[in-house]
């Protein structure tokens, strides 16, 4: 920003890290409303009021979805993204997530991890299959539809 006067004394002020959004890392960090509305203040805080409330909207979608059939954290996040496209912590959090997904799928990946994963499957896979057959064994197979009126 510019004083306006070229006379001896005058300071130009430089901008903040924080306003050119290059934080540490060059991090981008902030609103990513349209300019023409985080010139005018109202405008702005209307802007994060609807972002808000559509964000929390889908987060409640979501939070309603984790019981009931459907893609719940999934749609949480889908709010949160949302959200971060607006409020700072937001942002914090998103990234926070993506690096614990990517660290347990790289985690996952790891030949023993994986080697684990496959026995512990297998192990359950051969605990239901013979609990299976000792139910079929004692009480054998009978169709919903044949069972007789006791």
């Amino acid at each position: 920003m510019n004083t306006g006067s070229d006379e001896p004394g005058e300071v130009a002020v430089v901008p903040d890290k924080a306003e050119t959004g290059e934080g540490p890392a060059g991090d981008g960090l902030g609103s990513r409303a349209p300019e023409f509305v985080k010139q005018r203040r109202a405008l702005h805080l209307s802007w994060q009021v609807g972002v808000f409330v559509i964000g929390l909207a889908v987060v409640v979608a979501g939070i309603i979805m984790l019981p009931l059939p459907g893609p719940g954290w999934v749609v949480i996040f889908g709010g949160m993204a949302i959200w971060a496209t607006e409020f700072v912590w937001a942002q914090l959090v998103l990234r926070w997530t993506k690096r614990k997904v990517t660290e347990a799928a790289q985690k996952a990946l790891d030949p023993k991890v994986r080697r684990r994963n496959i026995t512990l499957t297998v192990i359950g896979l051969v605990i239901i299959g013979v609990l299976a057959g000792i139910y079929l064994w004692r009480f054998g197979v009978v169709a919903p539809w044949r069972i007789k009126d006791q």
